[in-house]
């Protein structure tokens, strides 16, 4: 499982250990050192001595941030940790990792999703059970409140001597998490005290949702006679779809090769020029680029190309 050495994550890790230590299985711990604040050391030498207490095996990772492509700082050392487990993952051949993500941490990520126009598939944020590439990523304390967690950490820490770090960049304002905590989250703690549990609720409504419209874009899109491939399908079957159902479906579609959603402008323009062909004469006009992608139409079909290929 990851540690950190916060209170989330060393408490998940004690419960854990005595859950896979009366169930016979081994239970690794997994640590990222992303040297960005000066007490990372600090912070990995405090997780080896948690996992030394509890007589597990401990493994650590020392990884560099690397901003590119328009990413923050944030989004860029959530990749590059999670590239990182996975690569600890891999070196201990286990399948599944344990992550202390929380109820906070929950509503936290729809209240950011929401603020950045996610539609409902980002609505439904973190799943307790997802999975990344080969892993299978478990978060068993998404309906759990961080003060349950902190009340739990201090009693630990009074039988133990043991204590978690706290992490600076939890109240440094220029992360977008962490103004959000500071500036918003206290508002909304004095005028709707419950607001975290009914946002958290309203995650797993949307969770449903997305599994229910992943199943009607997957029907939807085995009707547009596609190729083997999934690169290409017939646009006559697409333009008999509802308006909705063709955007949803498009969605799907670009989801499944693992490139990343369109502006609503820009997809607005792939529908607008899909559904006006027969107006342009000839089905090479449509050429549309997207993440180092082609979108065109050749003889009837939709089709997906990497740059400098040719042809459905």
């Amino acid at each position: 499982m990851a540690v950190s050495g916060g209170v989330d994550s060393s408490m998940l890790a004690v419960h854990a250990c005595y859950w896979a230590r009366a169930h016979g299985i081994t239970l690794h711990l997994f640590h990222v050192h992303h040297g960005l604040h000066d007490a990372a050391d600090q912070w990995q030498h405090r997780v080896h001595d948690l996992a030394h207490q509890l007589q597990m095996p401990c493994h650590s990772i020392r990884i560099g941030i690397e901003l590119k492509g328009g990413k923050g700082i944030e989004a860029a050392a959530r990749e590059g940790r999670y590239r990182a487990l996975a690569q600890l993952a891999d070196k201990v051949q286990v399948s599944h990792l344990l992550l202390g993500h929380h109820q906070n941490d929950q509503a936290e990520t729809v209240l950011l999703r929401l603020l950045r126009g996610a539609g409902p598939h980002g609505l439904a944020a973190m799943s307790p059970v997802s999975t990344r590439g080969d892993l299978c990523l478990i978060r068993p304390w998404l309906d759990v409140p961080r003060k349950t967690l902190e009340a739990v950490a201090d009693e630990y820490a009074a039988q133990t001597g043991w204590y978690p770090v706290a992490d600076p960049s939890n109240h440094q304002d220029h992360y977008t998490r962490s103004a959000l905590r500071g500036r918003l989250v206290p508002e909304l703690d004095e005028r709707w005290p419950a607001w975290r549990a009914n946002v958290v609720r309203h995650a797993r409504q949307s969770a449903q949702a997305r599994e229910i419209l992943q199943e009607v874009a997957l029907n939807d899109f085995d009707t547009l006679e596609p190729s083997a491939d999934k690169t290409s399908f017939a646009l006559a079957r697409w333009r008999a779809l509802s308006p909705a159902r063709q955007s949803h479906v498009l969605r799907y579609w670009l989801q499944f090769h693992g490139l990343p959603m369109p502006s609503e402008a820009r997809l607005n323009e792939l529908i607008k020029q899909l559904r006006n062909l027969h107006a342009l004469g000839h089905d090479r006009h449509m050429r549309l680029r997207h993440a180092g992608h082609i979108i065109s139409c050749e003889k009837g079909r939709v089709c997906l190309q990497g740059v400098g290929k040719t042809g459905c």
